[in-house]
Formats: structure tokens, sequence, C-alpha cells
């Protein structure tokens, strides 16, 4: 019997690449000298699709794959995918949402810790050699106690806040709509949020609704004594903005995980000292990212055998 035909779009781990195409015959178009001309030539053998937040699907490759009928995608993220196209077309998509919290939710508790405690600064001023030839490190801030505001309260969001309850912080959320049930404190205006709080964490979505969320106003609100945490994605923070805030002092600091175009980052964020920067690794665990990938691997399994996914968008 044939194995059923899948184009992968981009690399995952080796495990991952090894496993799909033990099951499937996978057509790799990253190693594609020509992915259009390809396309052109094969798309129509494809109902199957692997990609990932990083790498989406282009509506110019969706063109060229008449057949296709479902995406499973690797990670949260779904704004690299077209979806008023693939809901034209009743194209299926699976992310991999729950198995990630955690990691991301931690993630985000280490950059306000490291941000206001300057531990990632502290680090360098040891490793230079300033501590012996100094009077000391400058005092940094306190993350007990203080106040969280949260920009999308999902499931990333609630497990952040779980994890705030132990630094005893209050908490507020902004959200389009207030979350039926939730004990925190719905704020409907984001600014209002901002000048509240002193760690401002995003955990929303990317896409068109929440472009550049985070502006100059959002930033003057949050104020001199604020922190801005984003573990969402780069889109929704005005880059050119939060760069003018951190310069001037209009924040106090900020931990990213996520930028507007990554990988590339500014020379003008990574020649600022009050700021953390990490190479978006909210899920970068060894258990995190397997499980993210059996996940995958079951969604296209049960979309193969049943027409369904185990946790469609």
């Amino acid at each position: 019997m044939s194995k059923p035909k899948v184009l992968q779009i981009g690399p995952l781990s080796e495990r991952f690449n090894r496993e799909l195409a033990e099951e499937y015959e996978v057509s790799a178009l990253w190693q594609q000298a020509e992915p259009l001309a390809f396309l052109r030539e094969r798309g129509g053998q494809f109902l199957y699709m692997v990609s990932s937040a990083r790498f989406g699907c282009s509506a110019e490759q969706l063109a060229l794959l008449p057949n296709l009928r479902a995406i499973c995608s690797f990670g949260v993220g779904y704004d690299p995918y077209p979806l008023q196209l693939l809901r034209e077309r009743g194209i299926a998509l699976s992310t991999t949402p729950d198995v990630l919290n955690d990691c991301v939710a931690d993630l985000a508790m280490g950059l306000m810790i490291d941000s206001a405690r300057r531990l990632s600064a502290a680090d360098r001023f040891v490793r230079s050699g300033a501590w012996s030839s100094t009077t000391g490190f400058p005092l940094a801030r306190r993350v007990s106690g203080k106040r969280l505001g949260i920009v999308g309260l999902g499931r990333i969001g609630e497990a952040l806040a779980r994890r705030a309850a132990g630094f005893a912080m209050p908490v507020r959320y902004h959200n389009r709509r207030a979350v039926e049930g939730s004990p925190y404190q719905h704020e409907p205006d984001l600014q209002a949020l901002a000048r509240w709080a002193d760690f401002l964490v995003l955990t929303c979505p990317g896409g068109q609704a929440t472009h550049h969320l985070i502006d100059a106003e959002v930033l003057a609100a949050l104020g001199a004594d604020g922190f801005l945490i984003n573990v969402a994605r780069g889109s929704v923070v005005d880059e050119a903005a939060l760069i003018a805030a951190l310069q001037k002092g209009v924040i106090a600091g900020a931990g990213l995980d996520v930028y507007e175009h990554e990988p590339q980052v500014p020379l003008a964020l990574r020649e600022l000292d009050n700021l953390v920067l990490l190479p978006h690794v909210g899920s970068a665990s060894v258990e995190t990212r397997q499980q993210m990938a059996d996940l995958v691997l079951d969604n296209l399994r049960c979309f193969i055998a049943s027409g369904q996914l185990l946790t469609p968008l």
C-alpha cells in the first residue's frame, strides 16, 4: 500500500522529520531548487500539508495546491496563514495549543524577573570584570507585589496569572470581551490597564486585529516605572515606538522573545541595556517541543483516518 503524500513546508526537528517520513511519503518544499515550479508540476498530488507558525504558507503556494484538504501546523500562531482563503476553500487548519502553555508562561515570568531585577545585565557586569573595579551593581526593582496587566487572557495568559499568584501580584487583563467566570478584573481600556500596571505582558494572538496594538500612547501610559514583556508576536508592538520609549526612559524596561522582522533584531534594540532579548524560545524546551511534534502527527493521523482534526483552529 502506498503511503499518503504529505507536503512539508519547512524543517522541524530531526526526530519529527524522521517520524513523519516513516509514515508518509514526504516532499520537503524547502529542499526544492524551485519551490513554486515544483508545486506547479506536482501540487495537485497533495491532500495534506505540515508547516509551522514560523513558515506558514502563502496564498501563492495555496493556489498551486488545488486538492489540499488539511494543514497541520507546529505552534499556536496562525498569523502566517491566509485564513480567509482557507475558509473559502474549506481547508482545515490545526495548531498545537495547551501543550506549550506552561513553557511560555514560565518564560514570561522569567522575563519579568530578569527585566526588573536586571539578572542578564548583572551577569554581564560580573563577566566583564566590572565588579572588582566599581562600587557595585546598581539597584534593581522588586517583582513581588507589583501589578500585572495581561493583554490577551487566553490559555497562556491564565497560566501566567496563576504563577503571579505566587508573587502576590494583583492581576487585571485586557480582552475584546470579558472572560466569563474569570477571577481577574477585566479592563476594556488598554491604556487604562497600562497606567495601572507595573508589568504589561502580551500573550495575545498576532495578525491584523492586534497589529501595533502596543503603540506610543500605550507605552506612555505604562510609564517610567513600567515594564513591557512580549511573548506573543512581534507584530503586536510598534517596534519603532518601543525603541524610542526605551531610549528616552518613557518606560523602565522590556523583555522580548519576539520581534517584528524575525530573525532580524534592530541594532537600536541590541544596543540598549534596559531590556532583555531572547531568540523566540517561548516553547523551546525538550519536553514541550516533543509534545508539540507529537500533536502535529496525531492531528495528521486523525484527519487522514476520520476527516477530523484533534485541535482545529
